[in-house]
């Protein structure tokens, strides 16, 4: 399946004109909201999921347990099949969430999978934990490496976005997209991420934005992968979000076949 990253620029658009076949929500923004439109949603017959931004399972503050209550309430609520967040630690200031990279060492490998673990059993299930963008990092293992670590001792399943992997690649050159995919178990993926990135000259980096059109790179490998494995992929479009025809158009470039 295709799906959308739903956005409060959508609240406004007709479900019907959306070629998406299932939605993923940002659970901070309704826990504490009125969840009609999600609702509308449900009963339309597609799926969301839920891909949360503030369990900070890279962080040294204890793991919110009553959150987690919380995110397990919505996802009974909505009949939700997947729950995911980072994999970073993250910050939390009136909705405002930040991401920070974790160490790439093996002694953090152990403490995150430990916190995962944790947020598993509070919750009651298996979750997905997103590869991040970071900006400057440290640590002896290779991103890959990192996580499949982390995956091994969890138990958790990866929530793959590409797109991270193509910004990372770009900053830093340590290693290229088909590369680091090959270095994955497609049995480990949850689902696929994809998204535009912009380049910043004030810092002269490329910046995981969330604001352009998905590379055809990045369109390529997801097809790929999705083709191969049966696995959904989603599109986030999360600044400056287009009109409906536009997203519309991502999204049917997401299910054009392709060879490699």
């Amino acid at each position: 399946m295709i799906g959308l990253g739903f956005r409060r620029e959508m609240l406004d658009w007709s479900l019907d004109a959306i070629t998406a076949e299932f939605f993923e929500v940002v659970p901070e923004n309704w826990i504490r909201r009125d969840r009609t439109p999600l609702h509308t949603i449900r009963h339309t017959g597609r799926p969301i999921y839920l891909h949360g931004v503030s369990l900070s399972l890279g962080g040294h503050a204890p793991i919110n347990t009553d959150f987690l209550h919380q995110i397990k309430t919505l996802m009974m609520e909505l009949e939700s099949p997947h729950y995911s967040d980072h994999l970073a630690a993250s910050g939390d200031a009136h909705q405002l969430y930040d991401l920070f990279p974790i160490p790439l060492t093996m002694q953090e490998a152990i403490r995150v999978s430990n916190r995962i673990i944790q947020a598993q059993d509070a919750l009651g299930c298996t979750i997905a934990v997103e590869n991040a963008t970071w900006y400057t990092n440290i640590g002896d293992m290779s991103e890959p490496e990192f996580i499949n670590e982390i995956l091994d001792r969890s138990g958790c399943q990866l929530l793959l976005d590409v797109n991270n992997i193509v910004v990372n690649e770009k900053n830093h050159h340590l290693i290229g997209l088909e590369r680091f995919v090959s270095q994955i178990d497609p049995m480990r993926i949850s689902y696929i991420h994809v998204a535009g990135h912009e380049y910043d000259e004030r810092f002269g980096m490329y910046i995981d934005t969330h604001s352009q059109p998905v590379e055809p790179a990045t369109q390529t490998i997801a097809r790929h992968l999705a083709q191969q494995h049966d696995l959904d992929i989603l599109l986030e479009w999360d600044n400056d979000v287009p009109d409906i025809n536009t997203i519309n158009q991502e999204l049917s470039c997401l299910r054009l076949s392709t060879t490699m």
